[in-house]
């Protein structure tokens, strides 16, 4: 099964990883990462090591906004790639890890 991609630019992609970055530097991002966590396996992950993980991916029309990034370890980023929250929580049942809701 091919996932749905939405119809996104290269220039509305790079419009939203720009904001990306400013919002990387904001403390709001700061203090976020501090806590520790993934938001995805809830694992206790050194804060210099958790990435910004856009829920709604940037080429499924997510933007980088506080309601829509979430500090993630590596291996979740990497896992999840461009699936929307749904997609990735029937992902992880199907794994048999129910962790994530």
């Amino acid at each position: 099964m091919k996932p749905f991609i939405s119809d996104v630019t290269e220039e509305d992609i790079k419009r939203e990883k720009i904001k990306a970055q400013r919002l990387r530097k904001s403390q709001w991002w700061k203090r976020k990462c501090a806590e520790g966590i993934c938001y995805f396996c809830r694992e206790k992950i050194p804060p210099k090591e958790l990435t910004m993980e856009h829920l709604v991916p940037l080429i499924r029309g997510g933007k980088s906004s506080k309601g829509n990034v979430v500090p993630a370890c590596k291996e979740c980023n990497n896992q999840k790639k461009y699936l929307l929250p749904i997609e990735w929580k029937q992902y992880l049942e199907r794994l048999g890890n129910h962790s994530w809701s």
